[in-house]
């Protein structure tokens, strides 16, 4: 199979060995709206009626994106006696209906990975600072364990944020999504002197900024299916989904590098000034800037953030989905779907967990608050740089996604195991050093953030058409429900976390393994390929 880069005249594709999605995958592409070259080049795939509870939406569900067809000098439509049966010899030569892309949709980009970043940096903003957090506000061990679980517990209504973006599209649902972040940074930012209080107005700010996670971390395959061309979607992706992830890194450099720690490990001039009302007047002005910055966003997305370009960048993109309803039943029933999201939820759901406290972690291996700040830092950015190379060369080198999760997983197992190990050295007597910690947290970053886009990308070709939003809302639904378990669980046996570290390779582990057995398709692309050629 070799796959070229799209050009402005069409893709450039070798068919011969490429893997023939199922009849029913691609049956529904109806007449709606549809040019004449679009049905000229539908005529030659192969249709089968669509399964029992399986069929598509109605007209009024769902609009189609395509263009009117291309007028004649009478007024008419172009060839029409493609309708009248006549061999496209005799009729008039076509010209290519091909998918249009705007320059705004780097803004539309732009403006969503921010969003996504403000969220990830709003959520991770107590874990990297747990020790000063406890001497300022007198939170304890479950407070600091329940303000990263408020983040999973926010998923709950995830269902609700998939049928919203599927009904009314991005622009509604993004606001929504911003609106729910603005409130929630500013519940953190209410000064009162009742501690008691506080705390509760911090917890309830927490889980607003909880809400706003199904939409940042689904809404990213559906954003570059509808705005970018076949081959930018994968980078497209990795983008929006990463930047998430990247706003979480962040707060492990902001938060102990503006916040001095009580232990007097900060390496700022001012660690000698740590008292509780410094360190206390240091965190608010935290969240008094992450206040103001996710209103900026907010006030973006409010000035420009249109739902969809005028016209579609592909014929995927056009293409009729399947209702809400009918989409969680081809989920469902899906097998191998349900093989790559156990696949995609199981390790990204404890690595997420696990990175949240990450300091509490390595406390009992006399880690400083600032060194595991650094550590979860550079596990991420790294992370999100291959992730998006990774992408990269997935939209250029096509039909390798499972190749590819195949290397990412290997090499987070490996990493893990070294991890774990490490830490245990009274047991396994390996050297517990700076550089290995560093070296084998931030490779198991690097690997496991990596595949998150590869991941997304290869849910969206196996389901296909189902709609984006749909199927990443109920992977990340899945991870974050994982997630919210380990942390659970955290709250309970926090003594002791040994049993934390081997979570990680032991999900690695089972990942590589379905992942192995995994069978890949790859629907949409070949709806791209079939109509553009």
């Amino acid at each position: 199979m070799r796959l070229g880069r799209p050009g402005r005249g069409g893709v450039i594709v070798s068919l011969a060995s490429f893997p023939r999605p199922p009849p029913d995958a691609l049956a529904g592409h109806g007449p709606l709206n549809r040019p004449e070259p679009v049905l000229a080049a539908r005529r030659q795939v192969p249709r089968r009626p669509p399964q029992m509870g399986l069929g598509w939406s109605s007209a009024e569900e769902r609009e189609s994106l395509l263009p009117p067809p291309p007028r004649g000098a009478a007024g008419g439509p172009v060839a029409p006696q493609l309708r009248r049966g006549l061999t496209p010899a005799a009729a008039p030569r076509l010209t290519p209906v091909l998918g249009r892309v705007y320059g705004r949709r780097w803004l539309v980009l732009l403006v969503f990975s921010l969003l996504g970043f403000a969220q990830g940096l709003v959520w991770n903003s107590w874990g990297p600072i747990q020790n000063s957090a406890r001497l300022a506000f007198g939170f304890s061990s479950w407070d600091i364990a329940l303000l990263v679980l408020w983040g999973p517990i926010g998923f709950l209504p995830c269902f609700a944020f998939m049928w919203l973006m599927d009904k009314r599209g991005l622009r509604v649902t993004v606001l929504l999504t911003s609106f729910l972040m603005v409130l929630g940074a500013g519940l953190r930012c209410v000064p009162l002197s009742d501690l008691t209080i506080r705390k509760k107005l911090i917890h309830g700010g927490q889980l607003l900024n909880g809400l706003a996670g199904p939409t940042v971390m689904n809404a990213a395959p559906f954003l570059s299916t509808t705005w970018f061309s076949p081959d930018e979607r994968a980078t497209a992706t990795a983008i929006a989904s990463l930047l998430n992830y990247l706003g979480a890194a962040c707060a492990f450099l902001v938060g102990p590098l503006v916040v001095p720690s009580p232990n007097g490990t900060s390496h700022l001039a001012l660690a000698s000034e740590s008292n509780s009302e410094h360190i206390k007047d240091r965190i608010e002005a935290v969240l008094y800037a992450e206040f103001g910055m996710v209103s900026l966003i907010f006030s973006a997305a409010l000035a420009y953030f249109p739902s969809r370009p005028p016209f579609p960048p592909s014929v995927a993109a056009a293409s009729q989905r399947l209702s809400y309803r009918r989409s969680f039943c081809r989920l469902l029933s899906n097998f191998r779907f349900l093989m790559i999201a156990l696949a995609y939820a199981i390790p990204l759901g404890v690595f997420s967990g696990w990175s949240g406290v990450l300091d509490l972690i390595l406390t009992p291996v006399h880690v400083s608050q600032v060194d595991a700040g650094w550590i979860g830092f550079w596990s991420i950015v790294g992370g999100c740089v291959v992730g998006i190379a990774m992408a990269r060369f997935a939209d250029f080198i096509r039909g390798m996604l499972k190749l590819i999760l195949l290397l990412l997983l290997f090499g987070a197992t490996l990493a893990s195991t070294w991890f774990t190990l490490t830490c245990l050295t009274s047991v396994t007597h390996l050297p517990l050093t700076t550089a290995t910690l560093y070296t084998s947290c931030i490779l198991l970053g690097v690997f496991l953030n990596s595949s998150i886009p590869i991941f997304f990308e290869l849910f969206v070709e196996t389901v296909y058409p189902v709609p984006e939003g749909i199927t990443c809302g109920v992977v990340t639904f899945l991870s974050n429900m994982f997630m919210g378990v380990l942390l659970f669980f955290l709250t309970f046996y926090h003594t002791e976390l040994s049993w934390f570290n081997w979570c990680l390779p032991g999900s690695c582990l089972l990942s590589l393994l379905l992942i192995l057995c995994f069978r890949e398709s790859y629907d949409r692309l070949y709806l791209d390929v079939v109509v553009s050629v």
